[in-house]
């Protein structure tokens, strides 16, 4: 009876051993049709708005880089933040596609794409949603679930990704 048992276990911490593995320790692939950089070459009716943001993102592997260029008419900020109604914006973190939807998961950074913890605009997290209207070899269009704006982004520059260990 002691030898069967001993058998067993010895069956179930092969099976148990073998099932187990670490994950990579490499950043994910991300979706390949949006590696590359993007950019929103206008937006629609910006002229008649009191407020526009045009935006750029950079997709590397399930990386992204975003530079958002806001333009306003009316100072909704501190004289010392307004700019002369222009301003320019930073996040980066991560993306994942879900069915027909784009999820940025997010940080406001500076310039450099550091943590950025004090400053003018917005700080913390950006953690917007998008569903995908449309993406071909060289253009993207995206419908945000927040504002029900569109923005449509044309391909400047294709990626590939190469997976980079994490830290």
């Amino acid at each position: 009876m002691a030898k069967y048992a001993c058998l067993l276990i010895s069956i179930l911490s092969v099976l148990a051993f073998s099932s187990c593995r670490f994950n990579p320790n490499l950043q994910g692939k991300g979706t390949d049709s949006l590696q590359g950089i993007w950019e929103e070459d206008s937006v629609d009716y910006q002229n008649e708005r009191l407020q526009y943001s045009k935006h750029q993102f950079r997709i590397t592997c399930d990386s992204v880089y975003i530079t958002i260029k806001t333009f306003t008419k009316v100072n909704t900020y501190p004289d010392s933040c307004f700019n002369n109604g222009s301003w320019t914006e930073y996040a980066k973190g991560t993306y994942l596609t879900q069915n027909d939807t784009l999820i940025f998961n997010t940080t406001f950074t500076k310039s450099n794409f550091k943590q950025k913890i004090s400053g003018c605009y917005r700080i913390g997290q950006y953690l917007p949603a998008f569903v995908i209207k449309k993406n071909t070899a060289d253009s993207l269009y995206l419908e945000s679930t927040q504002q029900h704006q569109q923005i449509k982004m044309s391909l400047k520059e294709k990626i590939v990704c190469v997976q980079k260990p994490l830290n």
